[in-house]
């Protein structure tokens, strides 16, 4: 017969398994001996045990195994665990990947302020980020055009209470854009842009159902082009509601597009001096 020895450890010093968290789709975790940080896409069984796939705000894809204690939510060790089909409701996200946080009005609008450069650039934000923003308090605002902006910036009167961020359509070195840019500058004025021609570039094509965005001859205006040789007609208003149509989440938009924005929200709502 086989003896009993009891467990004689102090509760104190007996560790404490990690809790367990149903993997729901568009939970965020962090993987703890990588870093990974990102959003949950499936669970998958496989030969070698079930693992989760993860998304990162950059559409970079990792699969790991669902090992105990293996995940970081919210800065907490945790087991995550294939979701039931009644699993928990988990914290709804914004389309920009953020925690919503239902029941809190809007912030009244901060001096601070985002400027884009036409009404295409503010509808984008607005759809992927405008859940943040109304928390925030930010307001942003279409200039219309970039030859204006070194005026624009002066009126606006950049201050540690009143930062402006801006953000520039084809910011690449050598052109017309980045010699605009270079004329405005200081501690409370931020300019940044993404390499592409136009805002509609920075959706993926492949939230279009498109394979790649066409290429327009130079000297041809780029949305009439583009429109043609996809063969959406030359409405370009119409097309770009076909297009925004598309965008959903944060996943739809191009990496060096996400970066910018979040910085520029970044830099307007750090507390003034």
């Amino acid at each position: 017969m086989r003896s009993y020895s009891p467990d004689l450890t102090p509760p104190w010093k007996k560790s404490t398994p990690a809790p367990e968290v149903p993997a729901e789709p568009d939970l965020v975790v962090e993987e703890v001996s990588t870093g990974f940080c990102g959003a949950v896409i499936r669970c998958e069984r496989t030969a070698e045990g079930p693992t989760v796939t993860l998304e990162d705000r950059f559409g970079k894809h990792r699969v790991f195994p669902l090992v105990p204690g293996g995940f970081l939510l919210e800065g907490r060790v945790v087991t995550l665990v294939r979701p039931t089909a009644a699993g928990p409701v988990r914290p709804a996200r914004t389309a920009s990947g953020s925690v919503a946080v239902p029941g809190v009005r809007a912030r009244v609008a901060r001096a601070g302020r985002i400027y884009v450069e036409g009404r295409h650039d503010a509808e984008l934000v607005e759809k992927v980020w405008g859940d943040d923003l109304r928390v925030e308090g930010v307001v942003v605002e279409y200039l219309g055009g970039i030859d204006d902006l070194p005026a624009v910036v002066a009126e606006f009167g950049p201050a540690p209470d009143a930062r402006l961020g801006v953000l520039v359509d084809h910011l690449v070195p050598g052109t017309k854009e980045s010699r605009i840019a270079a004329q405005v500058t200081g501690p409370d004025v931020l300019v940044v842009g993404h390499p592409y021609i136009d805002i509609w570039q920075a959706v993926k094509p492949s939230s279009l159902g498109i394979p790649e965005w066409p290429t327009v001859p130079k000297g041809e205006d780029w949305k009439t082009g583009v429109c043609r040789a996809l063969g959406w007609g030359e409405n370009t208003g119409a097309a770009w509601g076909r297009v925004l149509s598309r965008v959903r989440t944060f996943r739809d938009l191009e990496p060096a597009l996400l970066g910018r924005v979040e910085e520029l929200i970044d830099f307007v709502t750090m507390p003034g001096d």
